[in-house]
């Protein structure tokens, strides 16, 4: 699994840099003085299952929980932040940790095909580090699969999913590392709390813990030691029935037809946030293909393309390929600041008629651009390299 974990570290290495960061809290208390963050994110993977076939599992259980794990940029009365958060119903609400949106003027949540849309919160917590926001634009959208009732026992294999330090889908594979963890961070209290073994830093708070076996959302990731090397995740045990009252009866929940809609438009998007929005679109492309999710893969295609290129005659075209890495991408913004000219270079491992197994490089191109305020990639091409 090795080499599948630094496909995805090698994408995410391309993907957005989101302004601002989450506060540091302190503890002292507990832990011999560690100090501890109440933020969430990952670091260097840990070791996974070495077989190809649960390999394969785990990657398949990233790439679809990735899609319901959203990232938070939250605009401040002086400044921004941001954190990580994950839909939990299909009335497009999505949990997050208190502290990602407290004092929030506007949130907006980016999904992991580039999407913004605006959210509002509908319930927070005073003392425990939760909140749930409603996002109408994801309204009906699948949700992430949460283990309501399960508590996880010291051992579990668990992967962190985020966006630290603004960088989308990052994972990290680790274990439940200690049981019922007690703290308090001002104004919060952690009480009964998972300690995991995946590394943490700014940015990352409210992603899900996933159960490595099942795909479920198992805990909310909240916060960490200042070094990064332990991290705490609230069981979704301990506060789902808050979840679902908030959900249920929403406080203080207006509603903007406008916000129903895209907010990521071209209008004042242009330069390096272009650039990092489009170079960050053909890194997920590329993903999706790396296993097998043809559909994503093409939804990702403006219309003029795929009305050029019907969904068999695409999926055709990738299914001998088995795994890519991307390198050297980078984009260039034209002159127009309509579209951004993406280039990179790809090593696809492909399957030939003889069942043989051989790697491939090319050198590709795509032109990224906004259509109906959604990001789509509008044309690409391939040269093979010798």
């Amino acid at each position: 699994m090795i080499n599948k974990s630094a496909i995805i570290s090698l994408v995410a290495s391309f993907l957005l840099v989101a302004g601002g960061s989450v506060g540091f809290y302190y503890l002292y208390d507990h832990y011999d003085s560690t100090t501890v963050n109440a933020t969430s994110s990952l670091g260097e993977a840990k070791e996974a299952p070495t077989s190809d076939e649960d390999s394969e599992d785990l990657k398949s259980i990233i790439h679809d929980t990735q899609k319901s794990v959203v990232q938070i940029n939250v605009q401040l009365k002086d400044g921004t932040s941001s954190g990580s958060g994950f839909l939990y119903n299909n009335k497009g609400d999505v949990i997050t940790n208190a502290h990602v949106v407290e004092e929030a003027q506007k949130i907006i949540v980016k999904t992991s095909d580039a999407k913004q849309f605006e959210a509002q919160v509908i319930g927070m917590g005073e003392t425990i580090d939760i909140a749930l926001l409603r996002v109408p634009g994801l309204k009906d959208t699948a949700p992430l699969p949460v283990a309501e009732k399960r508590i996880a026992e010291v051992g579990d294999n668990i992967i962190a999913l985020g966006s630290p330090l603004g960088l989308q889908n990052t994972v990290t594979t680790g274990i439940i590392s200690g049981l019922d963890r007690e703290f308090i961070l001002e104004p919060y209290r952690y009480e009964n709390i998972y300690q995991i073994s995946a590394p943490i830093t700014d940015g990352n708070s409210g992603g899900p813990l996933i159960d490595a076996k099942t795909g479920e959302a198992i805990a909310i990731n909240s916060a960490g030691t200042e070094s990064g090397a332990i991290g705490f995740s609230i069981p979704m045990k301990n506060v789902i029935e808050q979840l679902k009252t908030w959900s249920s009866d929403p406080v203080e929940l207006t509603v903007d037809d406008e916000s129903k809609e895209s907010v990521s438009t071209p209008q004042g998007l242009t330069g390096e946030d272009f650039e990092e929005n489009a170079t960050y679109l053909i890194g997920y492309f590329y993903e999706s293909l790396a296993t097998q999710d043809y559909v994503t893969a093409y939804s990702l295609l403006g219309s003029r393309w795929q009305n050029e290129m019907n969904y068999e005659k695409f999926r055709s075209g990738y299914i001998r390929t088995l795994d890519v890495e991307v390198s050297n991408m980078a984009g260039t913004l034209n002159e127009n600041n309509e579209e951004v000219k993406v280039t990179a270079t790809i090593e696809a491992q492909e399957r030939t008629e003889e069942h043989k197994t051989k790697t491939s490089m090319y050198n590709v191109t795509y032109q990224v651009g906004y259509e109906n305020d959604h990001l789509k990639i509008f044309s690409g091409k391939a040269k093979k390299l010798k």
